[in-house]
């Protein structure tokens, strides 16, 4: 009988061992697969009506409020104001993404014609630091802008930041032919007593041909510059500089910028464009003295957190990670190495040459990312593969991994990972992923060029809420989590 006990207590030993093994599999998959999918509740990712401003945590160097202009915290739309559709601003993104690739495969096309024809027309007059960025869809383009001060005595200014473009130009009284609608009224160099226009024979005037891609002209010894953008938008004027003001610490006389005076194009209420690219001309250079080529921002979502953009480093976030900039095209763009993609814990199958013979730019202007034709297919196919147990929704215009999630309070979506030279790894946010047109159309906010050929692009959607530092004079871009806190 001891023996029989002893056999049947081992046996059940056995059995109660190989269920906790079981048990202990079965949970440990059950972590992996919950580890490689955000659980969310579908609120947490739909616009919101009301402000939900962040709490501002202490920052180094100069810092500037961003609000996303298309969320409730924005003051630049009036209540009941109509905005252009998603549609819409996809479709301007797209103009954007042609632009750039343009410009990126053939340097030296101009686009621009424009100045040539109306500058002779022009008649020159003796006229005498974490900036508050919003994302702004009324510009029908997704972009953010900041307010930054011009002149003495200072008139604030609210201009759309560009990671690429290089100069900065608001619009100028008096408009020589056409001005568009801004909030703030607009610049009058006349008021300005530090105020002055650059002459053609000056160095300064010369570098405009690399920081606009035309050549400037003349206009009775004054500098005149032009710029035309992938819409057909344009700024045309005086090449001046005056006084920028960040903040009540951080002024710089002799700031140079285009004081444009005929300027026409979806921009909006906005008063111009602020050039953050790499070029001589740029404000990133152009303040470099005492930033030392070094600024940071944090791109809010839709609903209405505060974002920054923040010149100088007085102490990076400890959790960053840094990737070096590739070489570079040209001198404005950023240039980044992705070498792969994961989705849902699943390593994507593709060559890490497609990115290389591609190369990827990082932007805050493009709305939606842009990846090679090859990798966008694959990351599609195990998108859909993972997501099909929810209903597809129609697409949205360039948009054609829509999902109606209407019926569902929370939903699971696969995370997607990028890998980038220096072995760091960003995870996108549940809002990096989808862009929403409401709960039945949640869409992947992906699209694929036409080839593999043409420049891929890491868009604004996938770097919301996150803390993007350029360290422009160190080579390396740095990614963190929480930068809106």
């Amino acid at each position: 009988m001891a023996t029989r006990s002893v056999l049947l207590s081992s046996s059940f030993l056995l059995i109660l061992l190989s269920f906790s093994l079981e048990k202990s599999n079965a949970l440990e998959g059950r972590k992996t697969i919950e580890s490689n999918f955000h659980t969310i509740k579908l609120t947490s990712i739909l616009p919101s009506s009301s402000c939900m401003p962040s709490s501002k945590g202490k920052r180094g160097g100069t810092s500037l409020e961003v609000i996303n202009k298309h969320g409730p915290c924005s003051q630049l739309n009036k209540k009941g104001e109509k905005g252009p559709s998603l549609t819409e601003i996809l479709a301007h993104d797209q103009a954007r993404v042609d632009s750039i690739q343009t410009r990126i495969a053939a340097q030296n096309f101009n686009l621009f014609r424009k100045t040539e024809k109306t500058s002779k027309k022009y008649r020159a007059k003796d006229s005498k630091t974490t900036l508050p960025a919003q994302p702004g869809t009324a510009l029908s383009t997704g972009n953010y802008i900041v307010t930054i001060g011009i002149g003495t005595p200072k008139k604030d200014l609210t201009l759309i930041f560009d990671t690429g473009s290089d100069l900065t130009w608001t619009q100028c009284e008096p408009c020589f032919k056409t001005c568009f609608p801004q909030q703030q009224p607009i610049f009058n160099p006349s008021s300005s007593s530090t105020y002055s226009n650059i002459s053609c024979s000056s160095t300064a005037c010369s570098g405009l041909k690399s920081a606009t891609g035309n050549t400037p002209l003349c206009s009775s010894s004054t500098c005149v510059y032009g710029i035309q953008y992938g819409d057909s938008s344009f700024s045309i004027g005086f090449f001046a500089k005056d006084k920028l003001t960040l903040s009540a610490t951080d002024v710089f006389d002799g700031f140079m910028f285009g004081c444009g005076q005929d300027n026409k194009g979806l921009f909006g209420k906005t008063a111009g464009l602020i050039g953050l690219g790499r070029d001589p001309l740029s404000i990133v250079s152009q303040t470099s003295a005492k930033f030392g080529k070094y600024f940071s921002y944090c791109l809010p979502t839709r609903r209405g957190s505060n974002g920054h953009l923040t010149f100088g480093n007085n102490g990076a976030k400890s959790n960053l990670q840094f990737t070096p900039f590739a070489s570079s095209q040209g001198t404005s763009f950023y240039f980044i190495d992705v070498l792969g993609i994961s989705v849902g814990g699943k390593a994507l199958a593709i060559s890490p040459m497609v990115f290389k013979n591609a190369g990827t730019i990082i932007d805050s202007g493009t709305v939606i990312t842009r990846l090679p034709s090859t990798a966008y297919s694959n990351m599609r196919a195990t998108f859909r593969e993972l997501m099909s147990k929810y209903p597809r929704a129609p697409d949205l215009s360039l948009l054609d991994t829509c999902y109606d999630l209407s019926n569902y309070t929370t939903v699971s979506i696969p995370k997607i990972s990028f890998n980038f030279n220096g072995n760091t790894k960003m995870d996108l946010v549940p809002n990096g992923i989808f862009f929403v047109n409401g709960a039945s159309q949640v869409c992947l906010a992906f699209a694929g060029n036409g080839d593999d050929d043409s420049i891929g692009i890491f868009g604004n959607t996938q770097q919301q809420t996150m803390e993007i530092v350029y360290d422009v004079a160190g080579e390396k871009l740095g990614f963190g989590y929480g930068g809106c806190t």
